[in-house]
């Protein structure tokens, strides 16, 4: 349904803004949607009329008075929340290059509309105004496996984690966007693949879609038993998307050298107070690993090559996609909502225009 209408020659559109920042789980409350009136673009902007937008576990960070310090700053309340990836139709420009018509990128999503500046640099470049060839994969592949998604997995893998030879992985959270596209990237590499999730329907999911080598859901017994019963022999490689007992699982199932790719830390994102972190840390000293933390906007300069790569993958039907799609873009605080709290598998993105459903967080829809 199209809510977006023009007033007096005027256009007018809707925008997400927080008016509280949650404590514990997102609620509605939390945010409310306003109608304004967007400007025509000046000198190098362009008018988007955005048509698919991003949903992410990390945008919970920014809704903090106080965003982890290094990180993004957190969404100031009232304001329109900018740094969302999101794709949309140019409808005018001002800039050159651009031209009504083109499909593009950029970083300010959760609205109907957004002016946007090309050339000025955005989300450590991801969320640059960017145009598109939707002749590869649909636009909303590109806030995916061809965007932010796809470059945290790509860079995270073989970049931080330095994927060799032999090595078994295993991936928290990997029924999520990140976590399904490592998973998959290291069996394309012909790697032996240990995936946890947070539900036997999503272990079935990586048993018999994505062909991991096996697969467990970490709430059904106790996690270091599970990751001994999955990887007997012990794991080289663990992609963190979870933190906590997860990551002090991985410490004690890692063989000598192995290495750690801390892409997230789901299980904290919330928090009210410090939660517990691994004690059992001095096992990185006695097995000489390696732990480290990466985001995807700092490996920017492997985006050419990742897109080239996971475009191919794509075309050859080696690599999968699994979208939770959200009609509507008044229920985007509902889709992170249930995002954090696991009801997603694979990446969760608002299809602006929608019809909201009455029921139910969305769909979920497989493509390859």
């Amino acid at each position: 349904m199209d809510q977006i209408r023009a007033r007096g020659g005027v256009t007018i559109g809707r925008e997400v803004r927080p008016v509280a920042y949650p404590r514990g789980e997102i609620r509605a409350s939390d945010f409310r949607v306003v109608e304004a009136a967007v400007r025509r673009p000046g000198p190098g902007e362009v008018l988007v009329r955005n048509t698919w937008t991003s949903v992410d576990a990390a945008l919970r960070l920014r809704l903090r008075k106080t965003a982890p310090p290094g990180y993004f700053p957190a969404f100031p309340l009232e304001q329109a929340m900018d740094g969302i990836m999101t794709v949309g139709e140019v409808l005018e420009s001002r800039a050159a290059g651009f031209a009504p018509g083109d499909t593009v990128s950029h970083a300010s999503g959760w609205r109907d509309y957004a002016i946007v500046e090309a050339g000025k640099q955005a989300l450590g470049g991801v969320g640059t105004l960017t145009k598109l060839d939707v002749g590869i994969a649909p636009p909303q592949a590109h806030l995916g496996v061809l965007g932010a998604t796809g470059l945290t997995a790509y860079a995270g893998l073989f970049h931080v984690a330095g994927l060799r030879d032999g090595d078994v992985v295993w991936v928290s959270a990997a029924a999520g966007a990140v976590g399904s596209l490592v998973a998959q990237l290291a069996k394309i590499r012909g790697h032996r693949v240990i995936g946890s999730a947070g539900s036997e329907e999503k272990v079935r999911y990586l048993l018999e879609e994505l062909g991991l080598d096996a697969a467990f859901d970490h709430r059904s017994g106790s996690l270091p038993d599970l990751l001994r019963a999955a990887a007997p022999d012990g794991v080289d490689v663990y992609f963190d998307n979870v933190g906590g007992d997860h990551l002090q699982a991985a410490l004690g199932a890692l063989r000598k050298s192995g290495r750690v790719a801390v892409c997230g830390m789901i299980s904290q994102y919330a928090a009210d107070e410090p939660p517990h972190g691994p004690d059992n840390l001095m096992l990185a000293v006695t097995k000489s690993l390696t732990i480290r933390g990466f985001r995807g906007s700092e490996h920017t300069h492997v985006l050419p090559e990742m897109r080239r790569q996971m475009a191919a993958w794509i075309g050859e039907g080696r690599l999968r996609r699994r979208e939770t799609v959200v009609d509507g873009l008044t229920r985007a605080p509902a889709a992170l909502a249930g995002l954090l709290r696991g009801d997603n598998t694979g990446k969760t993105l608002v299809r602006i225009d929608g019809v909201s459903r009455p029921e139910g967080a969305g769909s979920t829809d497989s493509v390859n």
